[in-house]
């Protein structure tokens, strides 16, 4: 799972162009939305993609990307409850 997260953080990183940030700088368990990483509505669109592009999952219903995309813990527990 550690090794998940890491790979996730540095894809967030290239994916979302946040070359300001370190992979040590994101908490797997702070929100990715608002007051944690301060993504917005864009950033959700690319994450959706990064998650077809390197991780194969397609989000079936768009209401459970909140629920995913609410940590990079919860995308991390996401891609191995639907990996195959």
């Amino acid at each position: 799972m550690s090794n998940l997260i890491e790979t996730l953080k540095a894809q967030i990183i290239e994916q979302l162009n946040l070359a300001e940030l370190k992979p040590e700088d994101i908490d797997p368990n702070a929100p990715l939305f608002g007051d944690g990483l301060g993504l917005d509505s864009i950033d959700a669109l690319e994450l959706i993609v990064l998650l077809e592009k390197h991780h194969g999952i397609k989000i079936q219903d768009p209401k459970d990307a909140k629920a995913i995309f609410a940590s990079l813990q919860s995308m991390a527990d996401y891609i191995i409850a639907n990996k195959k």
